[in-house]
Formats: structure tokens, sequence, C-alpha cells
């Protein structure tokens, strides 16, 4: 096989419509602080079925000031999935507070709700029980919300749902964002998610309190509202800062981007499945092991990952597909498996499912605008590859 042009793992799609969008901001007298944030978050709450939306400059901001407001702090535990990406364990730490992991499904790689149960009711007994769970709807599918949120009910957590793989994804039915079964959910729109702003994030809740908060924090932690002041105002130009927030703002340059680009939202999901569906059958009869998709849940198939026999396997697939012009990635090398949180005394061998699903787990090309052409390259290449 020759090297005749790139296939990237994922990549964003942009169209005319959407650089007429940034190009209507861009001569606006608004390039940040303007109507099209406001508007994006509007349209994100119309899809979804959320009350509130906070957008922000990226989905790590999103996590961050969510457990802020959930007043996550010095004393407390945050659990989450070891995989995903850092930023869902490391908004724990920006919080002061400690993290902690849950072992995986080995056919879905989504948190396990048997490990979850098991690790609460021994977490009960040592009075160390989590303030905040966070499952990752890892490649674009759900995680079994219902079961985590009877859970949380049982044990008094928060609940935070990282769906920065997940926007357009279904739970029961119901868009995955409308909180139904968590306080915050967090999106994400880096240009290889399902939507792009470029760089950018947001924090979807029910609750006008915790989206109140949020809203303050991304902006300093400053109001122009006089009711919330301090002080009697000194004029219209009056602002106080009354908490310590930051810089966390979604320019309307990138909200113009979001704007359009949400239109194309159901398009994208669907042709992202089609892609998976093609995938699923073509490797239905050979070693190779897709993620399972369960019932009640439609993925918005951020990633299509396969399973080869090991990490031997693995690294010669990576390697002999690159030289061919087809890219692919891993999802995720584990949090516990990086020397920052190894150095903290986090070992791999304490979530056997995450350690055997490492190493032989292989992201392949998905994405809108990948042709049938280019799919069946990829396919091909993979089988070939595998039978040698």
């Amino acid at each position: 096989m020759e090297k005749s042009k790139i296939i990237p793992y994922g990549r964003q799609d942009i169209t005319k419509d959407d650089i007429e969008s940034v190009v209507k901001v861009l001569r606006s007298d608004f390039l940040t602080q303007g109507p099209a944030v406001p508007l994006f978050e509007q349209k994100l709450c119309d899809y979804t079925g959320a009350k509130y939306a906070v957008a922000v400059n990226s989905c790590t901001s999103a996590l961050h000031i969510a457990c802020l407001v959930l007043d996550l702090g010095p004393g407390d535990i945050l659990w989450t999935s070891p995989i995903t990406f850092v930023a869902s364990a490391n908004c724990a730490l920006y919080c002061g507070a400690s993290v902690d992991f849950v072992d995986i499904e080995p056919d879905t790689a989504l948190m396990s709700v048997e490990k979850l149960k098991e690790k609460l009711e021994y977490a009960a007994k040592e009075g160390k029980l989590p303030k905040i769970v966070i499952p990752v709807h890892f490649a674009g599918q759900p995680c079994d919300m219902k079961e985590i949120h009877t859970l949380s009910q049982q044990y008094g957590f928060k609940i935070i749902e990282d769906a920065a793989h997940a926007i357009g994804a279904k739970y029961q039915s119901q868009p995955v964002g409308n909180c139904r079964y968590s306080d915050i959910t967090a999106f994400s729109f880096h240009p290889v998610k399902i939507i792009t702003t470029g760089e950018g994030g947001v924090a979807m809740t029910n609750s006008l309190l915790l989206a109140e908060k949020m809203r303050l924090l991304r902006s300093h932690g400053v109001t122009r509202d006089p009711v919330k002041m301090q002080n009697k105002p000194d004029g219209s130009w009056y602002y106080e800062q009354i908490s310590l927030g930051f810089n966390y703002r979604m320019t309307d340059i990138q909200a113009a981007l979001g704007n359009s680009q949400l239109k194309r939202l159901d398009q994208y999901v669907s042709y992202r499945n089609k892609i998976a569906e093609l995938y699923n059958e073509q490797f239905k009869n050979t070693t190779i092991k897709p993620l399972v998709k369960k019932s009640e849940r439609t993925s918005a198939c951020h990633l299509y990952v396969i399973r080869v026999a090991n990490n031997k396997a693995r690294k010669a697939l990576f390697s002999k597909l690159l030289d061919i012009g087809v890219k692919t990635n891993v999802h995720y090398i584990p949090v516990i498996k990086q020397p920052y949180y190894q150095n903290m005394g986090y070992k791999i061998e304490q979530f056997p499912v995450t350690n055997a699903y490492y190493q032989n787990t292989l992201s392949i090309p998905l994405y809108y605008g990948l042709s049938n052409v280019d799919q069946e390259l990829v396919i091909s290449s993979i089988k070939k590859l595998l039978n040698k």
C-alpha cells in the first residue's frame, strides 16, 4: 500500500456559513461580551432541555467552576473514571480536593456501576465518601446515569456529567445535557469534538443558583448587578468583585461559530453513527473488538475504538497505518499512569479492567466528511495488517 494522503483520526468541519457567521461578528461592535454568547447558551438549552447554560472558554473551565459551585474543597474527594483526559481529574485538584477513580466496564470503557457500588459501600464504612462523582461519557456513549443517580441519593454525592464527547447523544431517548440525573453537565467544543467553537465549553444545569454562581466565576467574580453589590453604586459605571473568579469567558467570535455549527449537530451525529455501523459490520467476523453500545443509549460517536490482541499488535498497527497515511490515536493513557498521579501514589494495578483496556485499544478515523473510499481504505488496511 502506498501513502497517498493523510486520513486523520478526527477533524472539524467548517462551512461557508460558519465563516460568514464569524465574519459577521468581526464586523460588529462586539467581539466579546456581546449578544452571540447568550444566543449560543439559549440554543444549547433549547436543544438539550436544560434550563441554564454557562458558556466558557474550555470544557476544563466548565468542570472547574462546576466543582467550585458544588462546594468542592480541601478535605473533599471527587471520583471519576481513569479512562478520560486528565482534565476530568485535575478539576478536583484545582479546588484543593483529592481525587480517586472507579474502574470501567470492559465492553464499553464507561464507569462501571457495579464497581461504583462496591467502592461506595467500602467508602461509607471508612467515612471517605466522595462529595462529587464525575461519570465520563466516553467516546460519545452516555453512562448509566439513572443507576448512578440512584446511588447519589443513597450516598449523598453530587454528579457532574463529563459529556465532552457526547453532545448530540441520547440517554433513555432524551438529550444528554438535560441534567435529569445530574447537577451539572459539561460539554466540549474542541475542534475534534462533534461541533466546535475552536476552543470552548459549556456547563448546563437546571439550578438558577448554580448557573448564577458559575456566571460570576467565569468573569473574575465581578458583578454589575446592584442587587448583588455590597455597596451603593457610585454611578452606572460601577462594578464590584464579590468573589474570587477567573477569566473563563467565551468570546462572541467563538459563539458565532458555535451557533452556526449547532444547526448541523443532528446531521453530524447521524453521519458519525453511519460510519460506526459500517465499521461494526466490517469487523464483525474478525478478531477486532469494538466497544459495545448499550440499549436505551444513542452515542454521539465521537470516537471509534477498536481493541486488538495485545500491546505489541497495537504498536505495530499504529505504526504501519501511519506509514500509509492513516492516523490513529489512543484514548486514553489512563490518568493514573501519568507521572504526576503516580507520584501521588496511584497504581494502575489497582484498576485491572482499565489496565487491560489500555494494553490493546486504538481509535481509528471517525469524523464528519470521512468518505466511503477513505473508510474502506482504513478497513481493508487494518484487516490486511492484522492478518499478516
